[in-house]
């Protein structure tokens, strides 16, 4: 009898707990021969609550993470008491201090962290990226929306792969980067941390960049790369007004043809180890408590299986800015019931989920459900396995020379040419010449660096003459017109043979407006303080004028564009910009940039992108010329390139087919340049209206003098999709225009129909 009652507890517990999980159960997370997800599970249940809260938290460094005077690790009693249980990651550590310097004290605070927690769970150390690693003794890119103008993902791929390989160098593992947002708005203070205005160059250069960072995902487990984290989701750049923070109303079609892709991409072909979560709301529905987006479309639909973190404490944001939750509480249970994973530096938001779940005990499947999400994320880093930085790799691997030339390169391949009116540029740098480096961006460095192009033929004479604004960090005020100022740089540019003007903007008049004090956003897009005035009175000495145009956000830059003989337009470039604009403007190098936004006259004229629906184009406004001072797309260069010969390989494609179009490219010029040859697609007649055109391809060619190319596109049937009718992907039978030229308002047409 007392064998059968034996076998029979034998068989129930069997049947209540299957063998599967038994075995789970009895494998070590630590035995690297191990499959991830098998670590994982093992892992997983010998955490207490508490310990998988803390692996659901990023807190940031300055709360007391540093070194001592003698270089040593210090930690504060916050930061000792929040590592007992472990925790998910550290914003920033050692951001203050060189490569070597910061891997030597990553490799200690991994070390402590290891060490003083039960089950010895490394933590994630997280970066960004907006012109290089942020953080001291990195190699300096330029801004994301200058990597896009030079339409090269390739060359964008190899920028974020140093990336990639000196954050982990430093001991870094995630980045909260790059933007996969759309930015339309120019009034949006961070328009310069993402890739432009449209849905297929984001898409190309967020995938890019993912790839880049993560070294093709292989570089995760060896410890090369970091993890990427794209972010904005979803609409973040298009926040009503241009105000951070403001609302987002984006029509549902509009989402899932032009918002979602370059998320889509960076899930489904980069694999992208990261998501972060909207600021806002969109269409009503706070992001941070939005379950259809962050696991609806995410996961259900696209299958991500990486985790998502808040934006910088957004969950607890839902109660006390957002107004959806009733209580911190819940507006914890909202962020973990739509799938945020991990809560950013927050102490009034996560942190009260053991107590919750104390009340709501089903809570905690959703809180192992993340959990498995962080540790996994680990494991692929491969920090259980090995969690520390070699610093001889470090001093080896930082500000290379490989890396910093890659630094020029995109520079060069980044600039453009928007104007250059009777052959101005380039200048001829063996004629002795007198050359005036004149405005507000001029910088201590820029007549070096142009020395260092020029030699000693060309003599310079630099004044900055004034600030756009008096720099305060948190809300910089413009300054009152210094007539003095004005005057004595009209005086240096009388003596000099032509002026070279720095204007635009710079990091106090496009930022981010933090949510405490900080303003960021405009609304106007004019150039800030009187650098109209300047170019108008230097203009007026008669002798030629060139403008260097840095800024973060697209400006209307009316009376630069009438004034000024010559514009290069070089956003924000990395630390070797003047120089790489010194050879530009003297001609070791043809531009080769192109505009990766539309240059709007007026910003009464937003929105104003250039694949808005053709209706918008219809009518114009009174007192103001149609159109935009430039297009998207566009840039010059000092070669001439004709496009002729356009070709169709077949006038019909069925949704099986694909077909190819074609167009030779010839240099007509005197010297050897690149150019990038653009496919711009139109749907004639769909359903529902649709855009004037879209891009859906583009290649960066470079010819000799006299050089022709045959450039070669293949359409396909995917090309063509859009959301019909009852918002679902449709391919609609009808007449299609291609047209592949130099801009997205220059170029050749052909036409193809699709049929059934």
């Amino acid at each position: 009898m007392k064998k059968l009652i034996f076998t029979f507890l034998i068989t129930a517990i069997t049947v209540l707990f299957p063998y599967q999980d038994i075995k789970a159960q009895s494998k070590d997370y630590k035995d690297a021969s191990l499959s991830i997800e098998e670590r994982v599970e093992a892992l997983l249940p010998k955490l207490s609550l508490e310990e998988k809260v803390a692996q659901m938290r990023i807190f940031h460094a300055n709360i007391g993470v540093k070194h001592d005077e003698k270089g040593k690790l210090q930690l504060s009693n916050k930061v000792i008491k929040k590592l007992k249980l472990g925790i998910a990651g550290i914003k920033n550590p050692a951001e203050h201090v060189d490569a070597v310097t910061a891997a030597k004290l990553n490799n200690e605070l991994q070390k402590y962290i290891i060490e003083n927690n039960r089950w010895g769970i490394p933590a994630l150390f997280v970066t960004e990226s907006y012109n290089g690693v942020d953080a001291e003794g990195c190699t300096k890119f330029g801004r994301p929306i200058a990597s896009a103008a030079s339409f090269n993902p390739e060359l964008v791929q190899k920028q974020w792969d140093i990336v990639g390989r000196e954050a982990r160098l430093r001991g870094m593992h995630m980045c909260h980067s790059p933007e996969a947002d759309l930015v339309r708005d120019p009034r949006f203070g961070r328009m310069s941390e993402a890739f432009g205005e449209d849905t297929y160059l984001t898409t190309q250069m967020v995938t890019s960049a993912v790839k880049g960072v993560q070294g093709n995902y292989e570089g995760l487990g060896n410890g090369t790369h970091i993890g990427a984290v794209a972010k904005h989701f979803a609409g973040y750049g298009q926040v009503l007004g241009g105000s951070n923070f403001a609302a987002i109303e984006i029509s549902p079609r509009t989402l899932i043809d032009e918002v979602y892709p370059p998320f889509e991409a960076a899930v489904k072909d980069a694999k992208t180890l990261g998501i972060m979560a909207s600021h806002g709301d969109l269409n009503g529905i706070a992001s941070h408590g939005n379950p259809e987006l962050l696991t609806g479309v995410l996961r259900d639909q696209w299958g991500f299986n990486g985790y998502v973190v808040s934006d910088s404490n957004d969950i607890a944001r839902l109660f006390y800015f957002m107004n959806v939750a009733e209580s911190p509480e819940a507006a914890a249970q909202m962020g973990l019931e739509a799938g945020i994973d991990i809560d950013l530096y927050a102490e009034d938001s996560y942190a009260y989920l053991p107590e919750m779940v104390k009340k709501n005990p089903e809570l905690e499947k959703l809180i192992d459900r993340s959990v498995r999400r962080v540790l996994r994320t680990k494991f692929i880093l491969g920090l259980f396995d090995n969690p520390y930085i070699d610093l001889k790799e470090t001093k080896k691997g930082v500000r290379s020379k490989s890396s910093l030339e890659l630094a020029r390169t995109s520079d060069l391949e980044s600039i453009i040419l928007l104007k250059n009116q009777n052959n101005t540029l380039p200048l001829n740098k063996s004629k002795s010449t007198k050359i005036a480096l004149l405005g507000p961006l001029v910088k201590e460095n820029t007549k070096a660096l142009f020395e260092s192009v020029t030699g000693n033929s060309i003599t310079y004479v630099a004044e900055k003459g004034f600030h756009l604004t008096d720099e305060t960090g948190g809300a910089p005020k413009l300054l009152e017109r210094d007539k003095n100022a004005i005057d004595k740089l009209v005086n240096t540019a009388k003596s000099a043979d032509l002026s070279i003007l720095f204007l635009g903007g710079d990091e106090f008049t496009s930022k981010e407006a933090f949510f405490t004090h900080a303003l960021g956003d405009r609304a106007t897009i004019d150039p800030v303080g009187p650098q109209d005035e300047l170019i108008e009175k230097i203009k007026a000495l008669g002798k030629p004028v060139i403008v260097v145009l840095k800024h973060r956000r697209t400006l209307s830059i009316n009376t630069i564009a009438e004034q000024a003989d010559a514009i290069l337009d070089t956003w924000d470039l990395s630390e070797f910009g003047d120089q790489s604009t010194a050879k530009i403007i003297f001609g070791e190098v043809s531009p080769s940039g192109k505009l990766p936004v539309t240059v709007p006259r007026s910003i009464g004229q937003i929105p104003f992108h250039y694949s808005m629906k053709e209706i918008n184009y219809k009518k114009g406004y009174l007192f103001l010329e149609d159109g935009p001072i430039y297009p998207f797309g566009y840039g010059l260069s000092y070669a001439n390139f004709k496009y002729s010969d356009i070709k169709i390989s077949n006038t019909e494609l069925t949704p099986n087919t694909e077909i190819e179009v074609s167009v030779k490219v010839t240099n007509t010029g005197a010297v050897k340049a690149k150019e990038v040859v653009q496919m711009y697609i139109k749907d004639e007649i769909g359903s529902v209206t649709r855009p004037d055109k879209e891009l859906k391809g583009f290649e960066k060619i470079e010819l000799n003098p006299g050089e022709n190319k045959t450039v070669t596109f293949k359409i396909t049937p995917k090309m063509l999709e859009f959301t019909g009718l009852k918002m679902k992907k449709v391919l609609e039978p009808g007449d299609y225009t291609v047209k592949v030229g130099t801009s997205s308002q220059e170029y050749l047409e052909t036409t193809f129909k699709l049929k059934k």
